[in-house]
């Protein structure tokens, strides 16, 4: 790590002292119910029993759910072996979205934010004469998350973060009615320092400048004085289930989304996020790969909505109508293009894991090529089985992870990954100039997807996340560049993990491979 490195991540104002005491308090309150209940055991034989009982109960109520055998078995284990601990641990992390509280507010705000975003059928017949695989899908989308798919659309992929950033200042400084931004991690640094100026900018004009990040991702990066700046100069700014030394059911499940929308008319999403190192001003992990899209047009208002919702579910008192339909239901700025758009939401609040059909449906739709990114590669056999099956019928499958980590922990997990996919015909590679953080795919030159997904049990089931599906030949052809251009500057590694079979039974790697699901 260079000196300029070292000085950018040691200036850094944060919270961590804030973090730490948070997981001191909270791993204290565990022991002392492990041990509670441990005594109330040795005091009441009875309770023994109870405790048996209850873990039984759970492991069974476990094994009927319907999810992956890969998530629920690891703690129908640890329930039955260790019940106290397991319960426990259960309650905290392997449940999502579970509070009354957080699900009676997000219906309430989407049964006033849905009606508002009907879709065109015209638009959903184009695409099925199109293609009736992608018009499929889309309806999937609309089926269950309520997000229609659009065209007058424009779509520019942003393979470089510097581009993205430069094209994100000049579309803020062009705002006149609002400005949302949500993003999970802020970083009150050199880059977002000049986002920040515009925003300021921008409020003392009479802009609506909102803010809204994931107190968990921002907290090694900015502390409580910054939401008072914020406040300060015009800007609100929430925060989204903030870190608390407190117990907390809800506390696993984050915001990882990125959003920008700027009037109405231009929004950006993708990997990256408002620090340094996502724009490669520091590099603590070599250079550092990301990407993102700007839509203008039509499709712009689904991340307005997806926006709305987040930002009215922190607090009870916002269920406003009258400023969703001034969001929403006016007229949006038309593009040009052609393509079909279709923005896209992951919520642990509500049934079915959207993010991981999305991939999975594009993986079943290959016949030639399907290339993925990803910064880990932690999923479930089913996922697993669908990029073997897409080998073995013939697809040129091929998946780019990071060269240098970020994690070291997460990073042995995700090549614990490759050995069974190698063997099915995937071919890995690892970016060499360093940490790939980018989440996209393309197939075939016809689809792509790109967001903030990545392929690991927490984007796919524990974190709210969004993404941007494009049915579009010109687009999937700039992604596809994207992809060979990685490939160059990769390590292709498929052969040694083809080789190295004992790599795969490794007894640490099994074992961290039983508690991915709670990585």
């Amino acid at each position: 790590m260079s000196s300029r490195t070292a000085e950018k991540k040691t200036a850094i104002k944060n919270s961590l002292g804030r973090l730490t005491f948070a997981i001191i308090a909270i791993t204290a309150q565990v022991v002392w119910l492990v041990y509670l209940l441990k005594r109330i055991s040795e005091f009441f034989p009875w309770m023994s029993w109870v405790i048996t009982g209850v873990s039984i109960i759970l492991a069974l109520g476990l094994y009927g759910r319907k999810i992956n055998a890969e998530i629920k078995m690891p703690w129908i284990m640890l329930i039955l072996v260790f019940p106290v601990v397991g319960i426990i641990l259960y309650l905290l992390i392997g449940l999502n979205g579970t509070t009354r509280k957080m699900r009676r507010r997000f219906r309430a705000i989407d049964e006033k934010l849905y009606p508002l975003m009907p879709q065109d059928g015209k638009v959903l017949r184009r695409l099925e004469e199109k293609s009736l695989y992608a018009a499929n899908m889309s309806r999937y989308i609309l089926l269950h998350r309520s997000q229609p798919v659009y065209q007058n659309t424009d779509v520019v992929f942003h393979n470089e973060t510097l581009k993205a950033l430069e094209d994100l200042k000049r579309e803020l400084a062009r705002a006149e009615k609002f400005i949302f931004m949500e993003y999970f991690a802020v970083e009150d640094a050199e880059a977002f320092h000049e986002i920040s100026r515009i925003l300021r900018e921008k409020a003392a004009a009479g802009v609506d400048v909102r803010l809204f990040y994931d107190d968990v991702g921002s907290i090694g990066f900015v502390n409580r004085t910054f939401i008072r700046k914020m406040d300060a100069a015009g800007i609100r700014c929430r925060v989204f289930n903030p870190m608390t030394p407190v117990l907390n059911f809800f506390m696993n499940n984050r915001d990882h989304r990125k959003i920008t929308v700027i009037d109405g008319k231009v929004a950006f999403t993708g990997g990256y996020n408002l620090a340094d190192e996502y724009f490669n001003i520091i590099h603590p992990y070599g250079y550092w790969k990301d990407s993102g899209v700007m839509l203008r047009g039509e499709a712009v208002r689904s991340l307005t909505m997806i926006f709305l919702e987040m930002w009215n579910a922190v607090r009870d008192d916002n269920l406003n109508d009258e400023e969703f339909h001034h969001f929403l239901a006016e007229a949006p700025c038309s593009g040009e293009g052609t393509a079909f758009v279709q923005p896209y939401a992951e919520s642990p609040i509500y049934p079915g894991h959207v993010a991981e059909d999305v991939y999975l449906n594009i993986l079943g739709s290959a016949e030639r090529y399907a290339y993925f990114f990803t910064p880990y590669l932690i999923i479930t056999d089913e996922m697993t089985r669908a990029f073997a099956l897409a080998a073995r019928r013939g697809v040129d499958v091929r998946i780019i992870t990071p060269g240098i980590p970020d994690k070291k922990l997460i990073y042995r997990v995700t090549r614990s990954y490759y050995g069974q996919l190698v063997d099915n015909g995937v071919r890995i590679f690892e970016y060499s100039p360093g940490f790939c953080h980018a989440k996209q795919c393309v197939v075939d030159g016809k689809t792509a997807a790109v967001g903030t997904i990545n392929l690991d049990y927490r984007s796919l089931y524990h974190h709210f996340e969004n993404g941007v599906l494009v049915h579009d030949c010109a687009f999937a052809e700039r992604v596809r560049e994207d992809f060979e251009d990685s490939f160059r500057k990769s390590t292709e590694v498929t052969e040694n993990y083809r080789r190295d079979r004992k790599r795969r039974f490794r007894l640490v790697d099994l074992l961290l491979r039983l508690i991915a699901p709670a990585l």
